[in-house]
């Protein structure tokens, strides 16, 4: 990843947070963080203090926004998601529109932007899903693998997980 521009999608969550930090130990020029969160944006802002951390106020249901943010990118991590089991079981249309047209968002414009490699970060819970969060999730997977085929200027990878929470935090501390 050295001298690599990165983008994450929903990375000021636990997930992103921590790839970001092991991303930083390989001196890309630049990370780009992309998130919904006005407030958890200020806080990985201060907790990081990193000129090589850019942060990008947007949604992934918003493919015009997305599209700007994503030009030129090296590799893409898709972090965003709902993700609360009860929430996605209650809103059933914003969990599809998140974890399924924003997964499509995301591809389409990886394919576009001719990104090296986009990978999905998925979970465990795909397996025997159970719950509408599982469910949308194992469609991100196969339209993720399935995107190998509309292109071969990106590798389309998933990555399955379970839950990740990082031990450091460093909130407050001032650049």
């Amino acid at each position: 990843f050295e001298s690599k521009k990165i983008f994450i999608s929903g990375g000021t969550g636990s997930w992103g947070q921590e790839l970001t930090k092991q991303l930083l130990k390989q001196n890309p020029s630049e990370i780009i963080i992309y998130s919904r969160g006005e407030g958890s944006q200020v806080e990985m802002e201060r907790a990081f203090c990193d000129s090589r951390i850019t942060f990008v106020i947007g949604d992934i249901r918003d493919r015009g926004a997305l599209f700007e943010a994503m030009r030129s990118v090296d590799y893409v991590f898709h972090a965003a998601a709902l993700k609360h089991v009860p929430i996605c079981e209650n809103q059933i249309q914003e969990a599809l529109k998140t974890n399924i047209d924003g997964t499509i968002n995301m591809i389409d414009c990886a394919i576009k932007h001719k990104a090296k490699k986009f990978i999905d970060i998925s979970t465990d819970k795909v397996v025997d899903a159970a719950n509408l969060y599982g469910m949308t999730k194992a469609v991100a997977e196969k339209l993720t693998i399935q995107a190998n085929c509309k292109t071969k200027d990106t590798d389309f990878i998933v990555a399955r997980t379970g839950n990740v929470r990082s031990e450091e935090r460093r909130v407050g501390k001032e650049c």
